[in-house]
């Protein structure tokens, strides 16, 4: 049986667009991601390459559905359905779930931003973070994707990725966000390899140009990487490397967690 399409395609329609509805649909659901959380019809059009009657017609389904709402200023964004659906993805629950106590514990103790992510596919996606309400950084944002090859909690996460996904990351260009910022493979290489023998990554100022991380690896039931944990600070007085046993600390008591499949009593908190 074939896929369903779009049996009111526009004569205008670029030919290197989806024909599938699935596709057409799920290309519309993906531009609501970072920053763009509220979109009118016309930036739906716009980012997806969608004529705006076709994307009228899904996104008018979708919100028949509860897939996506409309706020009073007719912007679209992402409804309470999708979100009820979403929440059933066993990793990422769990691992919120699991970390979120422990999270909280390292960020009083250090006063710094906390931030968990995980892998997905060739991006990063941040799964939680706890930070002081006026970090002058809008990024991440929960729920968010993000290039691997900027950032601490990228760098754990790409050395401890598949050989074939960190040859794909490899491959493609680097995103330059400041002068820091790593561009060359050669360079993206000789960080993992470290990162996977010392066991965590520091970067200062390579997102942008504020802020110093530190990340190590969280390990799931198999004894796989499943996430990283970071934090991340503007004081230049705080010496990164003191930071990297608390951060393992902590990463080692989610771990142990998940290792048990989140099923264990009594276990102290993370510091």
């Amino acid at each position: 049986m074939g896929e369903v399409t779009d049996d009111r395609i526009d004569a205008e329609e670029p030919a290197d667009l989806p024909r599938s509805m699935v596709d057409r649909t799920l290309l519309i659901l993906g531009t609501f991601q970072n920053k763009q959380r509220r979109q009118t019809l016309s930036e739906i059009s716009r980012a997806t390459g969608l004529p705006i009657a076709t994307s009228y017609r899904i996104v008018q389904r979708l919100a028949e559905w509860g897939a996506l709402e409309k706020d009073a200023n007719g912007r679209y964004y992402i409804g309470l359905r999708l979100w009820e659906v979403a929440a059933l993805a066993p990793q990422p629950s769990q691992l919120q779930r699991v970390a979120r106590s422990y999270m909280q514990d390292l960020f009083e103790a250090t006063g710094h931003a906390v931030h968990l992510a995980i892998r997905d596919g060739l991006d990063l996606v941040s799964v939680e973070r706890f930070h002081a309400g006026r970090r002058p950084a809008p990024r991440p944002i929960v729920g968010g994707r993000y290039p691997m090859h900027a950032s601490a909690i990228g760098h754990v996460l790409l050395a401890y990725a598949p050989y074939k996904v960190r040859e794909e990351v490899l491959s493609q260009p680097f995103e330059r966000f400041t002068s820091r910022t790593l561009t060359r493979r050669a360079d993206v290489e000789s960080v993992i390899e470290r990162v996977r023998h010392v066991g965590y990554a520091i970067c200062d100022r390579h997102v942008d140009e504020l802020h110093c991380s530190v990340a190590v690896p969280v390990y799931g039931q198999s004894g796989a990487v499943i996430a990283a944990l970071s934090v991340a600070f503007t004081d230049r007085e705080v010496n990164p490397l003191a930071q990297v046993d608390l951060v393992m600390v902590t990463a080692r008591r989610i771990s142990l967690l998940m290792k048990s499949g989140g099923k264990m009593r009594g276990v102290p908190g993370a510091l």
